[in-house]
């Protein structure tokens, strides 16, 4: 696949390069992402993008990436690129939950759908036209930029036993998923990735939740809080690239379907790296960390999380129709499509799993 991958891409630069009308135009763009340039897998995508656009135009369109080391503004990309102090930015979208709710389902809610729904659904079903819809009020465009697949539930300090555990825990924790923590009694807080390791390490916070083991053990979180929950708030965490919609419409149609593949290219690419590098982190850290404690939250606790998350859901259903209207999109794919999940991974495992017995 990476061999076709880079054959494909290498005829189309050959071809993209002969054109006349590619060799005159220029165009020079900058791209600021939320995170800083050394973290990967969430700081592969952009570059890796950039990349990409530049070979296949012959060096025509250069996208420079600058990691949040330079702008100092991981949580403003959105209003960079609508004010067009950058035509490009990669984040994810939930950051934008202040701004419109609704943003939030382009990343991933509680209890929702798996990558493979999600890209499904964004691809084959409605996904990106109403994601282009929400985006569209602020002027920007909306693709996806990559995914992280299921998310663990974060590392905690304490052994969550009941619902009485998590109250008056101060955790970082984005999106609904905060919400729905909240509504239990934690005192939820975003905090910028680069403060995480220290907020956690002074008790600023109690607990937080990150990635999975291939970004964590970059974190170190692992040497504070012992115990590592498995996710339910994330289930399919995508990425975003946005995009000026001026500075889009003003690109040629051939600059555009350049970008449009390499950005698709680059998403999909997200998701194996971030899935290679969680699978031998955590090899790794249960070698060299055999202290650290993986858990499920206890069915008493799943409960009630899923039902203050059928509560948030409900509220804001009411008062907003366009999160209605993409909530119930998401609602219907899923009842479609899970099934087949389970069909199709769910009962895999379980197969290899007697088998190995």
């Amino acid at each position: 696949m990476k061999r076709f991958g880079k054959i494909a891409f290498t005829l189309a630069a050959c071809m993209l390069v002969a054109s006349p009308a590619l060799a005159a135009e220029k165009v020079r763009w900058k791209l600021a992402m939320t995170w800083a340039s050394t973290l990967t897998p969430l700081a592969s995508p952009a570059p890796k993008m950039a990349k990409l656009v530049s070979e296949m135009t012959g060096g025509n369109f250069e996208i420079k990436v600058d990691g949040a080391e330079k702008h100092k503004a991981g949580l403003e990309i959105l209003d960079m690129v609508k004010g067009g102090q950058y035509e490009m930015g990669h984040t994810a979208s939930y950051y934008w939950k202040g701004k419109d709710i609704t943003t939030v389902f382009f990343t991933s809610v509680p209890f929702g759908m798996t990558s493979d729904e999600q890209n499904a659904w964004l691809y084959y079903g409605d996904g990106m036209k109403l994601q282009q819809k929400v985006y569209s009020k602020f002027n920007v465009l909306s693709y996806p930029g990559g995914n992280t697949g299921v998310q663990m539930g974060g590392w905690f300090r304490k052994e969550i036993k009941t619902v009485d555990d998590l109250k008056g825990l101060k955790m970082r924790i984005p999106g609904l998923a905060g919400e729905v923590f909240a509504k239990l009694g934690v005192n939820v807080t975003n905090i910028a990735p680069g403060e995480l390791y220290t907020s956690l390490d002074r008790g600023t916070i109690d607990a937080l939740e990150w990635v999975g083991p291939g970004m964590d053990i970059k974190m170190g979180f692992h040497k504070i809080a012992p115990f590592y929950y498995a996710g339910w708030h994330e289930p399919a965490s995508d990425m975003q690239f946005l995009i000026n919609k001026d500075e889009y419409a003003k690109l040629s149609l051939e600059y555009k379907v350049i970008l449009d593949t390499a950005m698709k290219a680059v998403s999909a690419d997200m998701l194996a790296e971030n899935y290679d590098a969680s699978a031998m982190a955590w090899a790794q850290m249960k070698t060299e960390f055999p202290n650290i404690k993986v858990m499920i939250f206890p069915k008493e606790v799943l409960k009630a999380m899923n039902k203050a998350n059928d509560e948030v859901m409900a509220a804001y259903s009411a008062q907003n129709a366009e999160f209605k209207e993409v909530y119930d999109s998401q609602q219907a794919y899923i009842k479609k499509a899970r099934q087949w999940s389970r069909m199709s991974t769910q009962y895999y495992l379980e197969t290899t799993q007697m088998v190995e017995e």
